[in-house]
């Protein structure tokens, strides 16, 4: 059981590392190859229209994924560039030049060059994840239209068929994925990451031994809201009638962010019922896919996942300490 009181955090699984997400900051750890631990140190930019918009429900979702996107993207190239370096210098074609950790960003050039690598990576990030989302979207209600348009006449069988086309279509993709050695070793670190929080949400000391006492299962994680979006899209496109193919596909666009955005919403109500013994099973469905999407960490993988979230909350505690007076 959660305790009461205490902050929600979040975070990814990355190439060889976990990304956690503070109040204040965003920090990566990595294993590197000679076994040393890297950081990625990111302060949060506050822009007072986007805390404004996060507070505003059915909206704050849309905004929430979509700055995940941005900062995410950020924190994976991070842990890709460290994994290239070190099969570089694995290999011999690139000389060893020692590391300095933990790993800060770059320098870079000047103001406008920290302003466009940034906005670069954070319009990457959130085109990446609207395209995913269009094509895992228009193609089930594609093939469904196709294969069964003509059958028969009940609007709310065909979106049912096409919410299970797109669950079929997604396991068997993380499936697949997961057969290949990198993916599986960072499904290991996403059970690594949910373990930490559990473990810090029981109020337990962050150790190693305590933290894989946990599941690698957690009520609060992306996997689950992929699958509360296609339940709840079965439920808002059976609202929405159509006349032919395109007519669907295109209402499939324009309902998107009202799909993501109730998901999310649902996504934080079943996380808040997860003590309620009756309740708590409706937050099964996203849970069951999380067995595709975590694997059972070593304890390396844990270790790297506690100094990420012990260096966040560090960081956290000293950018939220008040400012001394001026005497």
């Amino acid at each position: 059981m959660s305790q009461p009181n205490l902050n929600i955090y979040g975070g990814q699984a990355v190439i060889e590392g976990v990304m956690f997400a503070g109040r204040k900051v965003h920090v990566t750890a990595v294993r590197r190859k000679d076994n040393e631990i890297a950081f990625l140190e990111v302060p949060k930019e506050e822009k007072a229209w986007v805390q404004k918009l996060k507070k505003i429900p059915f909206l704050r979702g849309l905004v929430g994924i979509l700055e995940s996107s941005a900062y995410g993207t950020r924190h994976l190239n991070f842990s890709a560039e460290m994994f290239a370096e070190d099969e570089e210098e694995e290999t011999g074609s690139k000389p060893s030049e020692g590391q300095a950790k933990p790993v800060k960003e770059k320098e870079e050039p000047g103001l406008l060059g920290k302003m466009s690598m940034m906005l670069g990576v954070a319009v990457i990030g959130i085109l990446s994840f609207i395209f995913g989302k269009l094509i895992f979207t228009l193609v089930p209600a594609f093939l469904e239209q196709v294969l069964l348009g003509g059958i028969f006449e009940n609007r709310v069988l065909h979106n049912l068929i096409e919410g299970i086309i797109k669950i079929v279509l997604l396991v068997a993709y993380i499936y697949f994925i997961s057969l290949t050695p990198m993916m599986k070793r960072l499904f290991q670190y996403h059970g690594a990451e949910h373990k930490v929080i559990s473990a810090y949400e029981a109020g337990l000391e962050l150790t190693v031994r305590n933290v894989q006492k946990f599941s690698t299962l957690h009520y609060r994680c992306g996997s689950s809201f992929i699958i509360f979006t296609v339940i709840v899209g079965v439920i808002v496109y059976s609202f929405v009638p159509y006349d032919n193919l395109w007519e669907r596909l295109y209402q499939r666009i324009l309902l998107l962010p009202v799909v993501i955005g109730i998901s999310y919403e649902v996504l934080r109500w079943t996380n808040s019922l997860r003590d309620v013994p009756v309740l708590r099973y409706l937050g099964y469905p996203g849970l069951w896919l999380q067995l595709l999407t975590t694997k059972q960490p070593t304890d390396d993988q844990v270790e790297v996942s506690i100094a990420s979230f012990n260096r966040m909350r560090e960081l956290d505690a000293e950018l939220l300490a008040p400012v001394p007076k001026a005497s």
